[in-house]
């Protein structure tokens, strides 16, 4: 029973450490992070840290994998729930641009930014789930066209590519602009720029 207290304790510490990162990556000025900075943050000691996270990359993919737990969960829902192929591929532009809007300090680390100064193997995961969602943006519209929602000549993976370039591109003026230009400004214009009548 002490070891079962002890394993929820050391999970929300983790957690709490987690937390307090990702608000650090919030700051548009881009203060360095370091485990001194974060220990000040959450007042406790170095030491503490280093018994959760064996180094600071470590923690930056306990960040990346919760980004991919939550946006996968939220991804298989639209999948399953929604029967209309524009509108899961509307949802899940949606999804993608309304996770940077809530989560400004995640969208560092969607775009690499955060990653600069840390290991390569970090930017190769973030590379890796851009690419898994590319493919989920492929598979969105294989399914319109398959359902005849969109015109059957429609080369699927350039078009995929695109709403990918897209969504990268807000990710990244959100981050440069320190968080001031929205993710989903102007969405209800761009939605018809991006599904246009003659691609349907």
């Amino acid at each position: 029973m002490k070891r079962l207290y002890q394993s929820a304790k050391s999970d929300e510490k983790r957690d709490r450490i987690l937390q307090v990162l990702a608000g650090m990556l919030e700051h548009p000025q881009q203060i360095k992070i370091t485990t001194g900075a974060l220990a000040a943050q959450l007042g406790i000691s170095e030491s503490s840290i280093y018994r959760c996270f064996s180094n600071k990359s470590q923690m930056f993919e306990a960040l990346i994998e919760f980004i991919e737990q939550t946006l996968f969960v939220l991804i298989n829902n639209i999948l399953q729930e929604e029967q209309c192929g524009i509108k899961r591929i509307e949802n899940l532009l949606l999804l993608l641009l309304g996770f940077s809007q809530k989560n400004p300090g995640m969208t560092r680390i969607l775009i690499g930014d955060a990653l600069v100064n840390e290991t390569a193997h970090l930017q190769l995961r973030i590379n890796r789930l851009h690419d898994r969602l590319e493919a989920t943006l492929k598979q969105a519209l294989r399914f319109a066209v398959g359902e005849r929602q969109i015109n059957a000549n429609l080369d699927v993976a350039v078009q995929a590519n695109l709403f990918m370039c897209f969504v990268i591109g807000r990710w990244y003026q959100f981050v440069k602009s320190g968080f001031r230009r929205d993710p989903l400004v102007n969405w209800e214009v761009q939605r018809l720029i991006l599904l246009p009548p003659q691609l349907l």
